[in-house]
């Protein structure tokens, strides 16, 4: 009798990654029980409005109307949808302890999870790793989900592990789960940095505290990279693949406005695609490009200049504005509203630069920017001349060497140590500014967001030297925010 019934269960499994079926047949041969596969219905007609699904989700122990709305939200996430489906069983089942579900961002891990718990209605908590900072904030908001804010109240001030699976197991006895118990732990890379205990006492939580609950694991990297060294309980492991290109084109064509025909927006999606697919994967990100560059597409159409159908005259007006956008991709340095009124009232000067130039920086930063630009590109001689007031008249021809006929912008930026950055620093800047850590660590971080580059080693403490990465324009519309005139401290425009 097991035997067929264990056949039955694994029969369907070829569309399934191996390694997740048999884990699930051990598990079921382990308890000699078989939940019931989810079927996959496709719609009768083909004329549907879910015709562009692979089909609906069928389970016994849920509701049909319910799984009919999940199976709605969960476009091209029908495969997995369904693995999860089987792992979870039916509510009064016992579930699996722990589910490590992984995938790359955006993938649907956290969307098809929260789906299932809110439009099944089963008792679930979600924490983001992100937010509780402590162990203790994060037994407070499980205890206080399941049990009520009295449970909660139950932990000491600093609870450690034991006290939480005492309190828990008190206030279960008192309360028992009717329904598995989900806690579903977002971003779950960071509980590597939490107390070694903590990880794999959580993958077998439901042995600890005698309770029908199972945590799910929602996170970026794999598995092998959270096993600690001396063991631990091995969850069922679930693989979310990125979106392909079609699946893509079919997600983001369901944003469309209403204002225009779906054909028009789908086209509009595929030539999106076309340009950033290559470089930018993350659903999230194409979606945000998808509503920043739709007002540009449109424009023709919304002048009468050309019909929605006119694909080519269409991609020859959005194409310069898609690659200028593309030097934008995972910045988010501007809102969608920010990018249009730049676009609107961009001045003469800056018409042709892209976004990044500007990128917002604190006050000083600014300033250490431009001090490091002019240490950069300016001879060290020439200090005295821009920066001393009585340095009497010195003839530009006087101090030219053969080496120093050629442009420095043509030979590119040179290093120059932190002391003449400093001088420079407080000779342009409008204020005096006491040399307190503050400043370095705003040098620091132009170095991190690649602004500046360190090129002395790193064991050369007291003279490190940097060199300027920044271009002319850049520099220049960095200074206009500060009404500092640049060009008149460079030597090369002398």
């Amino acid at each position: 009798m097991h035997q067929s019934a264990e056949n039955e269960t694994c029969a369907p499994a070829k569309s399934y990654p191996r390694k997740v079926v048999f884990s699930i047949c051990a598990h079921i041969q382990q308890r000699e029980m078989s939940p019931p596969e989810p079927v996959f219905v496709t719609p009768a007609g083909g004329g549907s409005e879910q015709s562009w699904m692979a089909g609906l989700l069928e389970h016994p122990g849920y509701d049909e109307e319910r799984l009919r709305r999940v199976s709605e939200q969960l476009s091209c996430r029908e495969v997995q949808a369904g693995l999860l489906l089987s792992l979870m069983g039916q509510p009064q089942q016992y579930c699996y302890p722990s589910l490590f579900i992984y995938g790359h961002r955006a993938s649907g891990k956290s969307h098809v999870v929260n789906v299932f718990m809110k439009d099944l209605e089963l008792p679930h908590v979600t924490v983001s790793c992100v937010e509780c900072v402590s162990v203790a904030l994060l037994f407070e908001k499980v205890l206080r989900s399941f049990f009520g804010c009295d449970a909660a109240s139950l932990l000491p001030r600093s609870p450690s592990l034991s006290d939480f699976v005492r309190i828990y197991r008190q206030q279960s006895s008192q309360s028992p789960a009717k329904q598995t118990r989900y806690i579903v732990m977002e971003k779950a890379e960071l509980l590597r940095d939490a107390d070694v205990n903590l990880l794999p006492a959580l993958l077998r939580l439901q042995e600890l505290v005698k309770d029908n609950v199972s945590v799910i694991l929602l996170s970026e990297i794999v598995w092998d990279k959270f096993r600690p060294n001396t063991g631990c309980f091995e969850p069922l492991l679930l693989h979310f693949p990125d979106y392909s290109k079609g699946e893509l084109q079919q997600i983001l064509s369901t944003d469309r406005h209403p204002s225009y025909s779906a054909e028009f927006y789908s086209s509009y999606i595929n030539i999106l695609l076309g340009v950033f697919y290559p470089v930018c994967r993350d659903l999230r990100e194409l979606r945000h490009l998808a509503a920043l560059n739709f007002s540009k597409f449109c424009e023709p159409v919304a002048a009468g200049k050309v019909k929605e159908m006119d694909t080519h005259k269409l991609w020859k007006n959005i194409e310069p504005h898609l690659k200028k956008a593309m030097q934008t991709v995972y910045l988010r340095e501007v809102s969608s509203l920010q990018w249009e009124q730049m676009e609107e009232h961009e001045s003469g000067a800056l018409r042709g630069l892209s976004a990044h130039t500007h990128v917002e920086l604190p006050y000083y930063s600014k300033f250490l920017l431009i001090a490091a630009y002019l240490a950069s590109y300016n001879p060290a001689r020439t200090d005295k001349r821009f920066f001393l007031k009585h340095h009497g008249k010195i003839r530009k021809t006087n101090f030219l060497k053969k080496n120093e006929k050629t442009s420095n912008h043509l030979l590119g930026p040179k290093p120059f140590p932190l002391d003449r950055l400093l001088a420079v620093f407080y000779s342009v800047v409008d204020s005096r500014v006491a040399p307190t850590a503050s400043i370095f660590s705003q040098i620091s971080s132009l170095v991190t967001l690649q602004l500046l580059t360190l090129v002395s080693h790193d064991d050369q403490l007291d003279t490190p030297k940097y060199k300027c990465a920044v271009s002319l324009d850049f520099i220049s519309a960095i200074s206009r925010t500060v009404n500092f005139d640049i060009v008149k401290y460079l030597y090369d425009f002398l």
